[in-house]
């Protein structure tokens, strides 16, 4: 018998026949010998087909679908008008109600009488004069020696140096001076409101009139967009595990999840933007860029609802457990100064929804271990309930829930800084140029641009020649998702935005 020779890439062997039929341990390929072949590798695995949805729901949207609505523009800009306040007032530091800042500070001294340096310009630094006019009535109030005089003007204000700033003689109904109010001595803030006038018989009437202002504020919508990308091989290919996602998808072809999830992910930055949006200052870096190489398309920002609280509303600073009530007593007593909405609702992330909670077990400290057995049922027995939705303080009304954006660790929980937010539950009644009537509005509303033309709302399309699309040569299925919209944050003097600080 004669050997048979060859080169094989699994390498050199010999064929050597045998005188009758049977099995010899050269007659089959061992998948056991280490050269690279595996016997299991002709089965199929034991596979969990279904993903493991470890993070549970993971979308963030939702907030603005609970406290304001969506409605659609056709302009590049929207623009909303704001009452100032009803009364007048004057403090150091500030005009009247409505009227900006300047440098200077209100004094008392000096003259028995006089009070100077109440600031007293526009918005575009022109002189004006304070709203306080012969006649008139007003209290001086000074926060250090706590002191206040009631007093009588007798002549309109007149200007005095620095700047645009003005005085003004007062003549105290109970005292021959001012020097109970008087900080170029004893320091403190002055602060001064008009409450009424006063006029002897025969005389004529009050000099001049009060116009009432407003404040007006605006915002613009910015272009969001996002795009899924699959080539048609890979959408021709099976996989598998079932993939499933948030909006209920479920398959086994890869790109439909990926192509869900991106959808799910754009419709999350749709309210991300209208949350955290910042408008593009004069010395922004931001100011002349544009995305993809553009030149036109210049980065101008939107006014979010953080930003717009911190520009126009109330910002608390590290609300702690431990003096819980005295702290949310310090928002009502501002909250007073505000519009004085009676229903409130409180966003938080997860530690200042528990102070909240244990500010108010602190209140009901009563029973074995400080829990209230018998009373509203709540026996030894009972599944205690230890969290809070809602509770009344004062005249107002608040209720509590957990906001997810502040608590996943791929948003603002990865950050901590932003602890919660409290939006009031009102509405405003404006004139919607779409319908041609008065409607009602709640203070947060998004709006987004659409026509009968276009709607910006949220666009879809596909572009391709896979996945039904013909519109190109490309064997791609390109899934691209657009919206143009902003936030508008109405009467943001009621909101409150919980931070924390180092």
């Amino acid at each position: 018998m004669g050997q048979f020779a060859t080169n094989d890439p699994l390498g050199s062997f010999s064929l050597v026949p045998t005188p009758f039929k049977s099995i010899t341990q050269g007659s089959y390929l061992n998948f056991a010998d280490g050269s690279g072949n595996d016997f299991a590798q002709q089965y199929l695995p034991e596979i969990y087909e279904a993903e493991v949805e470890r993070y549970g729901n993971r979308t963030i949207s939702g907030f603005l679908r609970m406290v304001g609505a969506e409605m659609p523009m056709t302009s590049d800009q929207v623009i909303w008008s704001e009452q100032n306040r009803l009364h007048l007032s004057f403090e150091s530091g500030m005009g009247g109600s409505g009227v900006p800042a300047n440098a200077s500070n209100i004094t008392i001294g000096g003259s028995a009488t006089l009070i100077t340096n109440i600031a007293g310009e526009d918005s575009a630094g022109n002189s004006i004069q304070p709203i306080i006019r012969a006649g008139s009535t007003i209290v001086v109030y000074n926060t250090v020696s706590l002191n206040s005089l009631k007093c009588f003007v007798d002549a309109e204000p007149v200007t005095n140096a620095p700047g645009n700033n003005w005085k003004v003689n007062a003549f105290p109904y109970t005292a021959a001076d001012l020097d109970d109010v008087r900080n170029d001595v004893n320091g403190g803030e002055i602060k001064i409101f008009v409450y009424g006038s006063e006029f002897g018989k025969g005389t004529d009437s009050m000099t001049g009139s009060i116009t009432p202002s407003f404040t007006q504020y605006n915002n613009s919508p910015v272009i969001i967009k996002d795009q899924y990308e699959v080539s048609g091989s890979d959408a021709a290919q099976i996989g598998w595990v079932e993939v499933t996602d948030e909006a209920g998808l479920s398959g086994y072809l890869w790109y439909l999840k990926a192509e869900g999830e991106t959808r799910l992910r754009f419709q999350d930055y749709l309210e991300m933007v209208s949350v955290e949006g910042e408008l593009a200052t004069a010395t922004s870096a931001a100011i002349g860029q544009a995305a993809a190489g553009g030149t036109t398309a210049l980065v101008k920002g939107t006014q979010g609802l953080f930003a717009a609280i911190e520009a126009r509303g109330n910002v608390y600073n590290n609300f702690s457990a431990a003096t819980g009530l005295a702290d949310f007593d310090k928002i009502l007593a501002n909250l007073d100064k505000q519009g004085a909405i009676e229903e409130n609702m409180l966003f938080l992330n997860r530690a200042t929804s528990l102070d909240m909670d244990d500010m108010l077990a602190a209140q009901n400290s009563y029973g074995a271990g400080g829990t209230s057995y018998g009373v509203f049922e709540n026996s030894s027995e009972m599944a205690l309930n230890l969290g809070f939705s809602g509770f009344r303080r004062g005249s107002y009304d608040f209720y509590k829930t957990d906001w997810k954006y502040l608590n996943d660790a791929s948003t603002r929980g990865l950050t901590g800084d932003i602890e919660g937010v409290l939006v009031p539950a009102g509405t405003t009644t404006v004139y919607d140029q779409m319908l041609g009537t008065n409607i009602r509005r709640p203070f947060l509303h998004a709006r987004y641009r659409a026509s009968e033309a276009d709607d910006r709302r949220m666009k879809s399309w596909i572009t391709g020649s896979v996945g039904g699309a013909a519109t190109s040569g490309e064997d791609v299925m390109k899934v691209h998702f657009l919206s143009e919209r902003c936030l508008v944050t109405q009467a943001a003097n009621n909101f409150v935005l919980f931070k924390a600080t180092a």
